[in-house]
């Protein structure tokens, strides 16, 4: 398959770097001020080598992405929230051109599910987005390869930063803000950490899964959600005398989601420690399965960019 990336933030650029693995080729490449484009092939050592210098990746312009000939566009442009753009623009124009569409964005699926199933109804193209829930972990094929229709809830840990940041707090008996200030540190937490410890970015991964399982009909907006900013390390010491530990859980069904805080026990499936991710997926026929590992970084997220493009039908 060519591949036309636009983003090329961790995720794009390991797409970039690994496509050959993959057996696909690069012909194009953006960040927001430029890309390199060619329908032969764009040389990915010498683009990447320049973006890391913090030049121009290329001479073209973003928008000569979207013109070029391509099989299919990722989409791994920053998540953004409401009307999901410039993502689902751009997943639009894919589409609307009969060009598949992959995306690592977690906004149009998020946001706009309804409006892309239609647009993907009307196109010779198809999308799929693994990557916008769980990075590495199948999450979303395995739910595919179940039946959407036999899967009757998901559960889990979807978020590495405040799982981090619970862990920790647990094990050294820390405080909230000393925990977060030691993950920005050592790069774990951004410097702002928002998304992450009040609730939003698993909540949007949530309300994928939902939006999965009921074929539409939820956005964030729909979703109870409530974060870890305000668990008092004392908290946790309470829990662990009992057996038990807090983290911040989700769950995905056809009546709604939920993000917040939870009890769980301390030896259980879902108390994963550190920046690891946990999905636990009920069925009717097969019962609970579970799948656990990186649910973020370019390659792992990327490793999933790349298996939904083989899952993608020649055009």
């Amino acid at each position: 398959m060519r591949l036309a990336i636009l983003g090329a933030g961790d995720v794009g650029r390991s797409v970039a770097d690994l496509a050959g693995e993959y057996g696909h080729e690069v012909v194009a490449l953006a960040d927001s001020t430029s890309a390199a484009v060619d329908p032969d092939g764009i040389p990915v050592e010498a683009a990447l080598e320049r973006k890391a210098g913090d030049e121009a990746i290329g001479p073209a312009d973003p928008e000569d992405v979207l013109e070029t000939e391509y099989d299919v566009l990722v989409e791994a442009t920053p998540t953004t929230l409401d009307d999901a753009e410039p993502g689902f623009s751009h997943v639009r124009r894919a589409l609307e051109a009969d060009r598949h569409a992959v995306l690592a964005n977690k906004g149009p699926v998020a946001e706009r599910y309804e409006e892309l199933r239609a647009l993907e109804a009307d196109s010779a193209g198809s999308i799929r987005f693994e990557a916008t829930v769980g990075g590495a972990i199948p999450v979303l094929s395995t739910i595919e390869d179940c039946t959407p229709q036999s899967v009757t809830a998901v559960r889990g840990v979807l978020n590495g930063t405040a799982n981090f940041i619970l862990t920790r707090m647990a094990a050294e008996g820390l405080d909230y803000e000393h925990v977060l200030a030691e993950a920005q540190d050592l790069g774990v937490a951004e410097a702002d950490p928002t998304f992450d410890v009040d609730g939003t970015d698993a909540a949007l991964k949530f309300v994928i899964l939902a939006n999965v399982l009921a074929d539409g009909g939820f956005s964030l907006a729909d979703a109870t959600v409530e974060g870890i900013q305000s668990i008092p390390g004392s908290a946790l010491d309470l829990a662990a005398e009992d057996g038990r530990t807090i983290r911040l859980i989700g769950e995905a069904t056809r009546d709604g989601v939920r993000v917040g805080p939870r009890l769980v026990p301390e030896n259980g499936a879902l108390a994963v420690t550190g920046t690891r991710n946990i999905v636990q997926i009920e069925t009717r026929n097969a019962g609970s399965l579970h799948s656990s590992g990186r649910g973020a970084g370019g390659p792992e997220t990327a490793t999933a960019v790349l298996s939904d493009v083989g899952r993608l039908p020649p055009l």
